[in-house]
């Protein structure tokens, strides 16, 4: 049996609160669910149960302190026909040491190197047919967003799988805590 898996940050409610006020504006918005609001530090995709042990063990040995994180700002990607709407992070080298760290652990289990920059971000919106000028407005209205800041004491691997019809559904398998 396969399982798909990745490393997020879970968003604290009242920080969620916020994201789902923003969600409205744009035609051919699929808007996601708040509880499949989470900041992906490493996907690492479809694996059997042997290669997610390994990956578990890897991950239960990362070390970092707990730190501070805030969202920031918007976008989208997919150019000039955009296929999502996010909200970014501030800039926080935690953060990137901690993703870093994710992938340094996927490649000592096995896993291939993840070619995409990562771009730290909590996705509001898959977008089909959404006209240009609507996602760019949306854009530039949250350009100043700025939430609360939060204490990350811990990050998580999920499993994620589809339902025909449904948005992904997302489970937590494993906190791993931040000391």
């Amino acid at each position: 049996m396969s399982i798909r898996l990745f490393a997020a940050i879970d968003i604290p409610d009242s920080v969620a609160d916020r994201l789902v006020a923003l969600q409205k504006g744009v035609k051919g918005a699929a808007w996601r669910p708040r509880e499949n609001f989470h900041l992906t530090l490493r996907f690492f995709g479809e694996m059997d149960e042997d290669q997610a042990d390994d990956l578990d063990g890897e991950l239960s040995v990362i070390l970092s302190d707990p730190f501070e994180l805030q969202l920031k700002g918007a976008g989208s990607f997919g150019g000039a026909d955009p296929r999502a709407l996010w909200i970014g992070a501030a800039p926080c080298p935690a953060l990137t040491a901690l993703a870093e760290r994710c992938e340094t652990a996927a490649r000592r289990a096995g896993l291939k190197p993840e070619t995409r920059k990562f771009v730290p971000h909590v996705t509001l919106a898959y977008l089909k047919g959404a006209e240009l000028d609507r996602v760019q407005a949306f854009v530039r209205r949250l350009a100043l967003f700025e939430s609360e800041r939060f204490t990350l004491r811990h990050f998580s691997l999920y499993s994620s799988w589809t339902r025909r019809g449904e948005a992904n559904i997302y489970q937590v398998e494993k906190d791993y805590p931040l000391r």
